[in-house]
């Protein structure tokens, strides 16, 4: 017995995914929950179980594809019952002893087990009942043909059909020619609410279309190949090309100047472009600068590095701008909060869950650590640790990258001194570190070279003003300069 397997909903609201790569090939066996596929939804790489045992006869997608959610991706040959196990043999049933006839002629009936014997009497069904015949229902046998031509039944006159049921068309005499008629309406094409918004914003009309996709429903590529003809046949004729002599070479150097590479923008890449986009046309940002003398921090880190507590976890700077901006948190609740549009609130989020911007293969992603606030530095720098790596092979789930409240960019690592980082969705705030460089400072009066960073604050202005976004930033700089601070706010 052949099953397919379909696209499920790995997360809410899903509409479709990208098959990355596939762990069975046909003929392969599989056993439940079998890893068989990973897939790439608009958040994170995800890998699909089999739900079924058996052999797998076919892949019905292949690596690369886009596929909606309800489509089959592979079939897999499932044993049936009969082939699981054999029929287990029935038990002897010790033979009747034979009954005479009795005076009426019928012979009487032996009481056997249910499921076992033969019931010797004989047997005799009820009459079936006939249906009645309602007014205005189609008869279920008609005893002569109707009228309306030699041999083809008509519905009788006067029979009223039920609503919604278009009446059949005349029936010509013998010898007459059907002539097509104008079909008066057309029936709705059979695609789903992606595939319907994708035609309306490329001006595709679905009712002209031939579906590929199962039972004829319209799929994307289907949009996407009608939309390119269109623009085809839209296009203006092109000139005619100049002759060319037969000996010219070709210039090699100006057709790798025409060449460009099209990278189609799917998954996480397509999930943190929208996202951008609709924090940067929707929350005002404003954007501060400190510069911080972290010659104790970077100390400090070299001192943790030694601790048993930390044996085993890499220690960064990026752990102790972490935990500066937990404190930072924990004395100005409102830079942790956002904004509520439907209902003109500020929401103020307790737990603080602290994301980590991480520059993964497949695109940015942004896990965050749940209950941040209330780690020891220690647990903080684990949960950093793992969750970056994970984040980096591309195995984040949903959950991990969900519900963020306040964001760490690290562009030191990429050699960057400072930027203007873009709120993440539902966020007020988002801190940038830049990299750690020797500087001349001036230390007591006197010029020093001394380890300074640049700090960028991003804040949403409607709901941290001026004054609130600098005394974060203010806090999270002393506690760098000063690691010691930390302990005492804490």
């Amino acid at each position: 017995m052949k099953k397919e397997f379909r696209l499920p909903d790995v997360g809410e609201g899903l509409t479709e995914a990208d098959i990355v790569s596939w762990h069975v090939k046909p003929g392969d066996a599989v056993t439940i929950n079998q890893i068989i596929v990973d897939i790439e939804t608009a958040k994170a790489v995800v890998e699909l179980p089999s739900p079924y045992a058996g052999t797998v006869s076919a892949l019905l997608v292949e690596e690369g594809q886009t596929v909606d959610v309800g489509i089959p991706i592979i079939a897999i040959d499932v044993p049936s019952a009969e082939d699981a196990e054999p029929e287990p043999a029935q038990p002897e049933v010790p033979a009747q002893p034979e009954k005479q006839p009795q005076a009426n002629g019928t012979q009487e009936r032996q009481p056997v087990l249910v499921g076992y014997g033969v019931k010797p009497g004989s047997t005799s069904r009820r009459p079936r009942k006939k249906r009645p015949t309602r007014p205005g229902s189609y008869p279920a046998t008609p005893s002569a043909p109707p009228t309306g031509g030699p041999g083809i039944p008509a519905f009788p006159a006067g029979i009223k059909l039920p609503p919604g049921i278009p009446a059949p068309p005349a029936v010509p005499a013998q010898g007459q020619q059907f002539q097509a008629q104008p079909a008066q309406t057309r029936a709705r094409a059979l695609a789903k609410p992606p595939v319907r918004r994708l035609a309306r914003d490329l001006g595709v009309d679905l009712g002209g279309l031939t579906g590929s996709g199962p039972e004829g429903s319209v799929t994307r590529e289907d949009v996407e190949r009608a939309a390119s003809e269109a623009r085809i046949r839209s296009a203006p004729p092109e000139e005619a090309a100049p002759d060319v002599q037969p000996h010219a070479a070709p210039d090699r150097e100006a057709a790798d100047r025409n060449e460009e590479e099209r990278i189609p923008v799917r998954g996480v890449r397509k999930h943190t472009a929208a996202a951008m986009v609709a924090s940067a046309f929707t929350a005002p940002h404003v954007t501060e600068f400190l510069q911080v003398d972290v010659t104790e921090t970077m100390s400090a880190v070299r001192r943790t590095r030694d601790l048993p507590e930390f044996a085993g976890v890499k220690v960064s700077p990026l752990l102790f701008v972490a935990k500066a901006l937990l404190v930072a948190v924990r004395r100005n609740p409102m830079i942790n909060s956002s904004w509520d549009e439907a209902a003109q609130e500020i929401v103020v989020k307790r737990p603080v869950n602290l994301g980590i911007a991480v520059a993964a293969e497949r695109g940015l992603l942004v896990p965050n650590v749940k209950g941040a606030d209330a780690l020891p530095l220690a647990g903080l720098a684990r949960a950093i640790d793992e969750l970056a790596a994970t984040a980096r092979a591309g195995k984040a789930t949903p959950a991990e990258l969900a519900g963020g409240t306040i964001t760490i960019t690290n562009v030191g690592v990429f050699g960057v001194d400072a930027g203007t980082p873009i709120l993440m969705p539902g966020e007020a705030a988002i801190l940038a570190f830049g990299q750690v460089r020797d500087l001349p400072w001036v230390v007591s009066g006197e010029l020093a070279v001394r380890k300074v960073t640049t700090l960028s604050l991003s804040f949403d202005h409607r709901i941290v003003d001026g004054e609130l976004g600098s005394a974060v930033l203010r806090d999270v700089g002393s506690m760098l300069e000063d690691p010691m601070r930390m302990v005492a706010w804490s």
